[in-house]
């Protein structure tokens, strides 16, 4: 079964300098036309919050770099060490969450997510990544109000993201109307994103349509690299409509691409 997608939070980073907590200026002495001494420095104090905030921009950006890598361990007590300096940082939260997931601790990773959005309740992206997390673990009724307060949000940058994920969720509990409706919005956005591609696939599989689902079946596998549940559907839809030589290829790629896929679920044994 096609799952949402975490957006996770681009971590933009500015990086201090030395990490300097006072500034010298140079004073013109009077009197002294074309020349000037240094007398004196002028200090500025950087006041206790600025230098820990600055501490965590650094920290998260140690941590990206490690998680970039696949050090989890490295990744983690940065990101923890952001958390120790600025303890309402979001992206430390969200980090933390997707290192979690990583790590194959979901319980956890749920924790740092719903963290994430009480501390950003207007940032559609954290609303999202919740709602996501939620539906992939089981509660994908509940993830919609998430996706909803995600499409809410002002200034959300990428609603078809949200709505793509309501989409397949509410596929997942059976609300065909909802998961068409957000499904298709989604793709007006962005035509080749492929969850909404995905979970229109298997939308028009389960409802017969097997012809519209072959065409977001092709779509979805043009959109991005193949992944075992897009295969799986793609063959299962061309034995659907009889094309046995076009269903081979689809579990040929299967098991040359994905040799651990079940291949108990070709051929329409189990429904997607």
């Amino acid at each position: 079964m096609r799952r949402p997608e975490v957006v996770v939070l681009a971590l933009l980073v500015a990086l201090v300098g030395a990490g300097c907590s006072r500034v010298a200026f140079m004073k013109t002495e009077p009197g002294r036309k074309g020349f000037e001494s240094t007398n004196e420095p002028v200090v500025v104090h950087e006041s206790a919050e600025a230098r820990n905030r600055s501490t965590a921009r650094n920290s998260l950006a140690l941590s990206e770099e490690r998680l970039r890598t696949g050090d989890l361990v490295a990744a983690e007590k940065y990101a923890r060490q952001a958390l120790k300096s600025d303890p309402n940082s979001v992206g430390a939260y969200t980090l933390l969450a997707v290192i979690a997931d990583g790590q194959g601790q979901p319980a956890q990773a749920g924790q740092h997510y719903k963290r994430a959005s009480e501390l950003a309740p207007a940032d559609g992206r954290m609303l999202n990544n919740y709602g996501t997390w939620l539906c992939k673990n089981g509660q994908a009724q509940a993830s919609l109000d998430w996706f909803d307060r995600a499409l809410q949000a002002p200034g959300y940058a990428t609603p078809a993201a949200a709505l793509a994920n309501a989409g397949s969720c509410a596929l997942d509990v059976g609300d065909n109307v909802r998961a068409d409706r957000d499904l298709r919005q989604a793709l007006a956005i962005t035509p080749e994103n492929p969850v909404a591609l995905a979970a229109l696939a298997r939308l028009q599989y389960r409802s017969g349509n097997y012809f519209e689902a072959r065409a977001f079946s092709e779509r979805r596998l043009a959109a991005a690299p193949a992944d075992a549940e897009a295969l799986i559907l793609a063959s299962q839809i061309e034995d659907k409509l009889g094309d046995s030589a076009a269903a081979s290829r689809y579990v040929r790629r299967l098991g040359e691409e994905f040799p651990g896929a079940a291949q108990g679920n070709v051929g329409g044994s189990k429904s997607p």
